[in-house]
């Protein structure tokens, strides 16, 4: 025994030893011993890409609808859930002044084409006695319409002074003097350019009630119409402040209620100013157009007096497209008092109703269009260089669940960001592929954008796919030998795996991993 390890501390037992490893090593592999792998034949299929984002169904039109001008509606003729069609009328407000405006224009076109023709035919008699009657008629239009301006600053004096002297004064001291408002107030500011203002607005109350008894129509209204104006918008920014003293006042020296009473009066008073504000607006309107006509009835008789030259006949000619642009405008005016449907859709919403009184441009109806619906979605950028307009998706809605699919198509992309929870997205819409009844707007739906499919593609799970000195590799089984082949790659299918450009074809053996 002695002399046998003696000879295995040798050289040559050393050796001997090495050699029954090997030996053992290759009778170990030949037997399967080895490690064992979990392994994939390869093979080309069909290959797909896919995006999964969330969106919401929206209307392919919508649009709120409300008056350009400000009045009292009449009449509303549909109900939420109507369906309507283009240029339905859906609701009007009060439109009697302008359209018997329209009226006097239409007339007065009719006048300014008969004025051409008898220039035309040439002047008669007859026709200058019709002339002076229509400046006979002119200055009596024009007489009625000053009377009517100072009846309207007369008004204008009389709601101004109750508006101040009335409503306002019941809450200030020594109005006449010095008016000081007696009310405990956190904005002191309001209260001092409240205070200044009504001492300025009691000035021109004074100034104003000793003008009212040498006003007439023969006056210069121009001068004191502009005066007028002036202290109407002196009196709306003393009620302006005094509401603003109001709403910030405190029920110290007054109850609550009696607060609440200056507020609601003071309202009152702004609304009454506003009121007849707008009156002499009208009134100073009307003047303007009184003399006008009368301008252009004296023109007329001027004319034809003088007899009729080329000259007069062009300068009549365009009085009359002067008209026809004023009836234009009437019309047009006239449009501004209805709503109508600019498309084909359902009514969604209705605030209107009648005898509300509406200011321009407040949305009072909305409504959707009856075209397909789409689906709006914020594609975040990781996945947004995969999308393009005019890819498919697979979309299920909430509603009824992912066993009732419905097909849809991208139809747009923004070209600039949205920010979405601090993460840069892009605004993608993607409209229905058919109409369907089951569909709504607001519904929450979930896509399953395909943006990329082949067929006949090489493809491995991306995890095998490893990186050393900037190439790719994918180990393979090859005669029983494990090797690295070098590889390009592609996409990336929805599923994970990773399309294989060249370096393997079908029947290779790509080794997954060891079997445990």
């Amino acid at each position: 025994m002695k002399s046998v390890i003696s000879f295995f501390k040798t050289k040559m037992g050393i050796a001997a030893i090495g050699v029954l490893i090997v030996g053992l090593g290759a009778w170990y592999a030949l037997s399967g011993g080895g490690p064992e792998y979990k392994t994939l034949t390869v093979k080309s299929d069909n290959f797909v890409q896919q995006v999964s984002v969330s969106g919401k169904v929206i209307p392919a039109q919508e649009v709120d609808l409300g008056f350009t001008q400000s009045g009292r509606i009449t009449r509303v003729y549909v109900k939420v859930g109507d369906r309507v069609g283009a240029g339905r009328v859906l609701a009007e407000i009060d439109s009697g002044d302008i359209y018997a405006q329209l009226l006097q224009k239409e007339a007065a076109l009719d006048v300014q084409k008969a004025k051409l023709l008898a220039l035309q035919q040439g002047t008669r008699p007859e026709e200058i006695a019709v002339a002076e009657a229509e400046v006979r008629s002119d200055e009596a239009v024009l007489a009625q319409a000053k009377i009517a301006l100072v009846d309207a600053t007369g008004d204008a004096y009389i709601k101004t002074d109750d508006a101040i002297r009335n409503k306002v004064y019941q809450f200030v001291s020594n109005p006449r003097t010095n008016p000081q408002i007696n009310l405990i107030s956190s904005d002191s500011q309001a209260v001092v350019d409240a205070n200044n203002d009504l001492v300025t607005m009691e000035a021109a109350l004074v100034a104003w009630s000793q003008e009212l008894g040498s006003i007439s129509a023969s006056s210069d209204l121009t001068t004191y119409v502009t005066r007028v104006q002036q202290r109407l918008s002196t009196a709306t920014q003393v009620l302006t402040t005094v509401s603003k003293v109001l709403n910030s006042a405190s029920p110290t020296n007054v109850s609550q209620a009696t607060l609440d009473t200056y507020a609601t009066n003071v309202a009152t008073a702004r609304a009454n100013v506003s009121t007849v504000s707008s009156a002499i607006t009208s009134a100073v309107t009307a003047l303007r157009n009184a003399e006008s006509g009368l301008n252009a009835s004296k023109k007329t008789l001027a004319l034809k007096q003088a007899g009729t030259v080329q000259a007069d006949i062009d300068a009549q000619a365009a009085q009359v497209k002067s008209a026809e642009a004023d009836v234009a405008n009437a019309r047009s005016q006239l449009s501004k008092t209805v709503i109508t449907a600019p498309f084909t859709g359902v009514i969604t919403s209705i605030d209107a109703k009648a005898g509300k009184i509406v200011s321009p441009n407040t949305p009072e109806i909305s409504m959707n269009s009856s075209a397909a619906f789409q689906i709006e979605s914020y594609v975040p950028e990781v996945n947004i260089a995969f999308v393009k307009v005019g890819d498919v998706a697979t979309v299920t809605l909430d509603a009824y669940g992912e066993e009732v699919p419905f097909g849809a198509k991208v139809v747009s992309i923004d070209p600039a960001e949205t920010i979405k929870d601090g993460v840069p997205t892009y605004r993608a819409l993607l409209q229905f592929d058919a109409n369907d009844s089951r569909i709504r707007a607001g519904m929450t739906a979930n896509l399953q954008i395909t943006t990329e499919e082949k067929s006949g593609v090489v493809s491995v799970p991306q995890g095998v796919v490893t990186q050393k000195n900037g190439k790719k590799y994918v180990k393979i089984l090859e005669d029983d030998s494990v090797i690295e082949r070098e590889v390009t790659t592609g996409s990336v299918s929805s599923l994970g795996n990773v399309e294989i450009l060249t370096g393997l074809g079908e029947g290779d053996v790509v080794i997954l991993g060891e079997t445990e």
